[in-house]
Formats: structure tokens, sequence, C-alpha cells
């Protein structure tokens, strides 16, 4: 027994080692590089879009220069890397990116057979239809018969055709590669419904000549959770971005904000004195700066504020928080403690 006992200790001792060796891979790799190489949409406003002077910004892009902040101090040192639905797995399975940050819904089979991991949540949402105000549909149940513009290599062909065989409805797929397309494709009347995310549905009728002449329908047909992606067998990166996201939701719940960040330091609240890196485990297990979680606020911002610039109510998306807010204000939004 005690043979059997010593060789079981010193195999697993040894898959401690390798897993270690492996672990430190991507970290060592964005720390050599000097920038996170970060794989975003082509362009979804209030998500990952660029701006007139090409600056990414958006949810996902705020993911991506959390990570920065932590892992370098410097939420600017990322590269984003535009990826279509059908490039972006591939893209990360393969090396390209370090992180893929791009309204992807996490599933089952994604997390299971692509070699991927799912860090977390960053926004909740769920399968809509957008249909032009002259159709004259109130609701999602009239539209049996009609052309459907989609995005392919997405969750919303799937969810498209099993609802409308639930109810017994016929349509017709009219399929583009990007989110741009399907909505050009939808103004120049090549289809009668554009289905996706219902954030993406805001976001893409904003791209309307005339966005009042749309109207997204009341019909929430699918769960949609959006969240950042890393490759398996990375544990510590896997980590480093979960936890640069429950940062980011723990500041919203401490009160924690860029502009009193600072003033944070002088709490006697013991979780706030963790979270700014002055009590608690720090850096300790991710192999960061003591003050990783601070760098993330301070340069970044916490989830609300990350929320409300890009598609909150003062935002030209004007989403309300309904589901993504903190689960002690009737939301879905929960970070595991910091300690």
């Amino acid at each position: 027994m005690k043979k059997i006992a010593s060789v079981a200790a010193a195999s697993a001792l040894a898959l401690g080692v390798s897993a270690g060796a492996q672990a430190s891979e991507t970290l060592d790799s964005v720390k050599s590089k000097g920038f996170v190489q970060c794989g975003v949409s082509t362009g979804l406003p209030g998500f990952s879009n660029p701006d007139d002077k090409g600056n990414w910004q958006g949810m996902d892009v705020d993911v991506c220069r959390a990570v920065a902040a932590a892992v370098l101090g410097d939420a600017s040192k990322v590269k984003y890397i535009p990826l279509t639905a059908k490039e972006r797995f591939t893209a990360l399975q393969s090396g390209e990116i370090d992180v893929l940050s791009r309204n992807t819904t996490w599933t089952q089979t994604r997390d299971t057979q692509l070699g991927l991991n799912f860090a977390g949540v960053n926004y909740y949402d769920g399968q809509g239809f957008m249909v032009s105000k002259n159709l004259g549909v109130k609701s999602a149940l009239e539209l049996d018969g009609a052309a459907v513009c989609i995005q392919s290599g997405t969750t919303t062909e799937l969810n498209l055709s099993d609802y409308f065989r639930e109810h017994k409805m016929s349509f017709t797929p009219v399929v583009f590669d990007t989110s741009d397309q399907t909505v050009k494709g939808f103004e120049a009347g090549r289809c009668d419904v554009l289905t996706s995310d219902q954030s993406q549905l805001y976001a893409l009728r904003i791209k309307l000549a005339d966005p009042g002449s749309a109207m997204v329908l009341p019909e929430v047909i699918s769960k949609e959770p959006l969240g950042p992606v890393v490759r398996q067998g990375d544990d510590l990166w896997f980590n480093i971005v979960k936890w640069s996201l429950n940062a980011m939701i723990t500041g919203e719940e401490l009160g924690v904000t860029s502009g009193n960040i600072d003033s944070m330091k002088d709490s006697s609240n013991p979780n706030i004195r963790r979270f700014v890196g002055l009590e608690g485990p720090k850096g300790q297990g991710l192999e960061l700066p003591d003050d990783w979680a601070y760098q993330i606020v301070k340069q970044v911002g916490s989830y609300g504020e990350v929320f409300e610039r890009n598609v909150g109510e003062g935002s030209p998306l004007k989403i309300s928080r309904g589901v993504n807010a903190l689960w002690n204000k009737g939301g879905f939004l929960y970070a595991p403690p910091m300690r």
C-alpha cells in the first residue's frame, strides 16, 4: 500500500509540474510581446467597434483592456484582431489571439468540443427579431413565411429553426457572413426580418439610415450568455481573464469607480482593502502585481461604468440594465468573493 501511494503521489507531482509549466505559456507570451492579442467583432456598436479615429471601444473591448491593465499595468496595450463569427474559434485555437472577446454565446458544445473555456459572462442576452414598422407586425408569431436575414456561424441559426418549427411556421433564411452585411441586406429589403441577439439588434438599428423605421419585437427566444473565451490547458491564463472580469463586477458591488478608487485606499472596509491590493491574496495565485484589480478599475472602470458608457441609457443604444444589473439589484451579475 505504501508503494502504491508513493507512486500515485509521484505521478500527481509530475502532473502538477507539467500543468504549472503549461499554465504560464500565454502569460509569458503576453509579457514578452508587451500586449494582449484580442479577437473582437468586425464592428458592433456598443460591444466592439472602432470609432472615427480607429480606436476600438465597447463592452467586449473593455474586457480586453481590463486584462491588459491587470497583466501589463496599461489598458492600452492591446492589439485588436477583427474576426467574423466563422473565423473566431479557429483564431483562438491556433494561437493567433490570446483571448476572444466578441459577443460569443457560452454553450455546451463550444465549452466541451472546441478545446476552449468560457471565462464568465459579461452580458446576458437573448435572441430576438427586428422588423420594419411598415410590415405591420407586432409579434414574432406573425412571421410565418418570412424571409429572415441571419449571420452564419452563430447560435442564432439553430435557435431560429427551433422556434419556427416549434410554432409550426416556415421561413426562408437569407445568410450573410458579417453583421454589417445582415443589416445592409435588411435595409435593402432582401428580408422581412433580421434576427440576432437583442443587444446586437439595438446596435444594428442605429446603423440604419432611419433607425426609427425599425422596431425590435418583444419576444426573446433563447438564452445567450456572452463572455470572453480562452484556450483550454492554460489554467493560469484562464484564471487571469476570469478574475479580470470578476474584478469589474466586484468593483461595482463595492461602490468603487475609476473616479474614487484612489480615495478608497484609505478605507477601513476589509473587502475594499483586499480589492485595492493592501490586504488578502493580492496578486498571489494569478502571478500578477498586488494592485492588479486597482489598475483595472482605475484605467477601465467598474462594470457599471463600462455598461453605462457603452450600451446604457447614456449611450446611443440606450439599453436598460435589466438582467445585467447586480444580483442585489434584481439582476444576474454575481462575482465570487475576492478573498
